[in-house]
């Protein structure tokens, strides 16, 4: 605990080194020339794998599919797409009705592949939506950091990173129970109408259905429920093993 309390204090002490820095600068966003020195690109690299790096430490504490060098390498190379777009831009300037964002904006959708990778769906469950995102984000913080704009970008990376380390415990409150039942039952007239019932009076909800069958009168009945009043597992199970003709439940 106590580790993690300085890892905290020296992410933090680098934010705000960053954030002072980035104040004293006498340049405005809009005052950047189009294409940067080498000292200036270089500078903004470092900066995007820094900014970067204290998004992914988070995500890597946590033991998330996207972690450190997944964040890291994803704004170090949206910062240099936008560099190129500035240096190609920078070298047709004058001679052609050259877009300098064409080639950064196919980062915002081209991002969206890897973030679907991070994304698993366990049973009923969704996971990395919130790893998905920070990669989106991330790639932002590289393009406004190529593109100079230093104050938005550590600026993001400093809310992203308070809301991923103080808002996590949210995420208890607003759980939704959500279980699978598995059913093998006989195939009767009206059966599933009285697992229905039986759910719906002990007030838990049926989000989906699915019924296959597994042997000569047999069906197996799997359904995706919210245990809206928090009902233990093993209750549930008494209760629909008491229906007529229910072989067998599973709850998960």
């Amino acid at each position: 605990m106590i580790v993690y309390a300085c890892q905290k204090l020296i992410i933090f002490m680098i934010i705000d080194f960053l954030g002072k820095w980035i104040l004293s600068a006498n340049k405005k966003f809009w005052e950047v020339e189009i294409v940067p020195s080498e000292w200036e690109a270089c500078l903004r690299l470092v900066l995007s794998a820094v900014l970067g790096g204290i998004i992914g430490y988070e995500r890597q504490y946590k033991h998330k599919s996207a972690g450190l060098r997944t964040n890291i390498l994803v704004c170090v190379g949206s910062c240099l797409i936008m560099l190129l777009s500035q240096v190609l831009y920078g070298s047709v300037e004058g001679r052609t009705n050259a877009d300098p964002a064409r080639l950064a904006a196919q980062v915002v959708s081209g991002i969206g592949f890897l973030g679907a990778g991070a994304i698993i769906k366990e049973g009923v469950n969704i996971i990395g939506l919130t790893t998905a995102a920070c990669i989106w984000v991330v790639s932002g913080v590289g393009l406004a950091v190529g593109a100079g704009y230093y104050l938005g970008a550590a600026v993001t990376s400093a809310i992203v990173f308070l809301v991923l380390v103080s808002l996590s415990h949210m995420e208890l409150i607003t759980h939704y129970d959500n279980l699978i039942v598995s059913i093998i039952t006989e195939d009767r007239p009206g059966q599933v109408l009285s697992i229905h019932r039986c759910l719906q009076l002990n007030h838990i909800i049926i989000k989906n259905i699915q019924i296959t069958a597994v042997a000569s009168g047999m069906i197996k009945m799997e359904f995706i429920v919210y245990n809206e009043n928090k009902l233990k597992r093993a209750d549930i199970v008494n209760k629909l093993s008491q229906i007529n003709n229910v072989v067998d439940v599973e709850v998960n």
